[in-house]
């Protein structure tokens, strides 16, 4: 495997058998005012996911990389970013739309103060606007060139509204970038993690995959199709490897245990979670020990509509 190849394969027999056994059918649903009132009060986790991504990748390729090529930038495109979180990305796809126009749109007040805060002093023009990616009525039709929503779709109340307000805003011969990750994306994480709930006898509602199944690389295709002409899935992959136990375990955090305990007042109390970290942590430590590190093997990618 060549560190220049970016179709880097990290797909082996044993972990499609061990998503195959591990990853249940029914996921987490976490709507967009849920998300902004529980998970995005601040950027914290967010933050704190970036950087472990970033981190601990063995794709020398990051997300911006093959977000940039997906969006085919000219240097000069408006750019909506459905979902922007705390600005990051914009931050990095800057620089190639020095002369455009950045939109930053987030249901999340605090997301959209950091990410403002990213970009603030930057020459390219901004603008930040608070709204719900399924109503963009305050956008004007046939308005930007570019749009791109990473890993936020999932969290959208109205798909099909989102799509429909997309092709409304998007420019004759612009296009609409979507990123998602497969279900079975990082099926390590989620093996520790139900392996610990089937030792503390957790309630059967929390044995459910991540939210991300609502919209999948395997069902997005059919959810886009209906209001775009061409809709390419491409597909890439990444392999997070921790050497210290500590390090995954401040990512589990910021996944909220994997969802556990994304919904305050879940009747769950925080010795719950206490018991929970230390029996996921064991299991980590003892895999580091094993092997010389954990990994979590990212299946992931994204559609190219127009």
């Amino acid at each position: 495997m060549s560190f220049t190849d970016t179709h880097m394969d990290f797909r082996t027999p044993e972990l499609d058998a061990l998503a195959s056994a591990v990853i249940p059918e029914q996921h987490f649903e976490l709507r967009s005012e849920e998300a902004r009132d529980n998970y995005f009060t601040d950027t914290s986790k967010l933050d704190a996911k970036q950087l472990v991504h970033d981190r601990f990748r063995t794709n020398p390729l990051a997300l911006h990389d093959h977000l940039l090529k997906a969006l085919d930038l000219r240097g000069t495109e408006e750019l909506l970013d459905l979902g922007c979180g705390n600005g990051e990305l914009l931050a990095r796809l800057r620089p190639y739309l020095a002369a455009g126009h950045l939109t930053a749109f987030d249901i999340a007040p605090g997301a959209l103060e950091a990410a403002r805060q990213r970009l603030d002093g930057v020459a390219t023009p901004c603008e930040f606007v608070e709204g719900s990616a399924d109503d963009l009525r305050v956008l004007a039709e046939d308005s930007f060139d570019r749009v791109m929503a990473v890993y936020m779709a999932h969290y959208v109340t109205d798909l099909d509204a989102c799509f429909a307000e997309v092709r409304r805003v998007l420019r004759p011969g612009g296009r609409f970038v979507l990123a998602t990750d497969s279900t079975d994306s990082m099926v390590e994480m989620w093996n520790v993690h139900f392996a610990a709930l089937r030792d503390m006898n957790a309630p059967e509602t929390l044995f459910r995959a991540t939210p991300k199944g609502r919209i999948s690389l395997s069902n997005g295709t059919e959810q886009l199709t209906p209001h775009f002409a061409s809709v390419e899935r491409v597909d890439w992959q990444d392999q997070l490897q921790f050497g210290k136990a500590g390090s995954f375990m401040a990512f589990y955090r910021s996944c909220d245990h994997c969802c556990a305990s994304s919904k305050p007042g879940a009747d769950l109390p925080p010795e719950f979670f206490t018991e929970l970290e230390a029996r996921v942590h064991a299991r980590v430590q003892d895999a580091i020990e094993t092997t010389g590190y954990f990994a979590l093997t990212k299946y992931t990618g994204h559609f190219i509509c127009s």
